[in-house]
């Protein structure tokens, strides 16, 4: 068996042989890794490792980079970024089973008391792979063991959350339940700066989010999404309209919608959930009734309902009593007057023009006060000259 020293000794032809095998862009990285790894300088080795591995034309190479020379010094260097070449190394294998393994095993091997961050992050990454060869279950209980973890955690970095939630985000994929692929996917994209997909990732995401925002039960607050840029990937593709549509949407415009039906048509998973979304344009042209009007002048009809949401006037009150349910509003049905009278409007992050619609009402308040002032002060002179 080779010692310690005859592994040293080694690693120059071993880096040598890589060198020659290695595409002209990169080979040069080699001298400049053993002469860090001579120097012992093992942080500047970490961070040229870091880039090397993100080199697209550095894949063939990455698994024995990873276990011939990385290997012989990964105590010596920063854990997180252990896990970091070790994902580098993991994607290129063909074998997700092998990627599995190897996987579990680099988690294992960073399951220091000193490095918890870095066994985390192994954690959820290995759930990334279980997703991959669709142990859903397996991937749910690592997940929920990383995530017992990082709640004891005071602070973390952000690459960590990233990964916790994207990777929760695509499990949720899997499951179908598109509420909760939103709010982690949504998550994910706090953590990461969006310079940072790719192109083709991006419009996956936003087409992934669209989807998930349209179909998701408890989602009728859109602004988060909408104001976010990862919608713009979807501009001059051909699910644009996907965009529009959820513009349309939150701005509760019924006509709008209708005129979009052509290609939610060509959608299979928008078109089998028509009556949906119908139900859904319904509760968002109420919200936005309710949201235009002054919190002074918020009792409905019956019939103004109808005529906003374009519904049979013996549909309104389902309509009502579903918004309730839904905690979107909160208020009183007068079933015999057959008005409405709403108190509290679940809170929205608004687009820009929901912002200037607000100015302008904040302007028309103003100018009201204004006018009774004067009227006041024209009104009571007498009053204010006997005081």
């Amino acid at each position: 068996m080779s010692s310690a020293m005859d592994i040293d000794h080694d690693i120059p032809t071993i880096l040598s042989v890589l060198r020659t095998e290695a595409p002209p862009d990169i080979a040069g990285e080699f001298y400049t890794m053993e002469d860090l790894w001579e120097r012992r300088l093992w942080h500047q080795l970490t961070d040229v490792l870091v880039e090397f591995f993100k080199n697209p034309e550095s894949a063939p190479l990455r698994t024995r980079v990873y276990t011939q020379f990385v290997g012989t010094f990964d105590s010596k260097i920063n854990q997180l970024k252990l896990v970091t070449l070790g994902l580098a190394t993991s994607a290129t294998f063909q074998d997700k089973s092998e990627a599995l393994e190897f996987m579990t095993a680099l988690a294992e091997k960073v399951n220091t008391p000193a490095s918890q961050d870095a066994y985390v992050y192994a954690q959820i990454e290995t759930a990334r792979v279980k997703l991959q060869i669709q142990d859903v279950d397996g991937a749910r209980v690592t997940l929920d063991a990383a995530g017992a973890t990082l709640d004891k955690f005071d602070s973390v970095e952000s690459i960590i959350n990233a990964a916790y939630y994207s990777v929760n985000a695509d499990y949720y994929k899997a499951k179908v339940d598109f509420a909760a692929y939103y709010r982690n996917s949504l998550r994910f994209l706090a953590c990461i700066n969006i310079t940072d997909l790719t192109l083709t990732a991006q419009r996956e995401r936003a087409y992934d989010l669209s989807i998930a925002a349209l179909l998701g039960e408890s989602i009728y607050n859109f602004g988060e999404l909408l104001l976010h840029p990862i919608l713009d990937s979807l501009v001059g593709t051909e699910f644009e309209w996907l965009r529009l549509l959820l513009f349309v949407l939150n701005a509760g415009s019924i006509a709008k919608f209708n005129e979009l039906d052509p290609q939610i048509a060509t959608l299979p998973i928008l078109k089998s959930s028509k009556e949906f979304l119908q139900a859904k344009i319904c509760l968002m042209a109420l919200i936005e009734a309710v949201f235009q009007r002054p919190a002074s002048d918020r009792t409905l009809a019956f019939q103004s309902i109808a005529t906003e949401t374009e519904l049979p006037l013996e549909e309104v009150e389902y309509l009502v009593m579903k918004a309730l349910s839904l905690g979107l509003i909160r208020g009183s049905i007068d079933q015999v007057g057959e008005r409405v009278t709403i108190t509290w409007l679940q809170p929205r992050i608004m687009t820009k023009d929901q912002i200037e619609s607000m100015r302008q009402r904040l302007l028309e308040w103003d100018s009201s006060v204004k006018q009774l002032g004067a009227w006041m002060e024209n009104s009571g002179k007498e009053v204010w000259a006997a005081s």
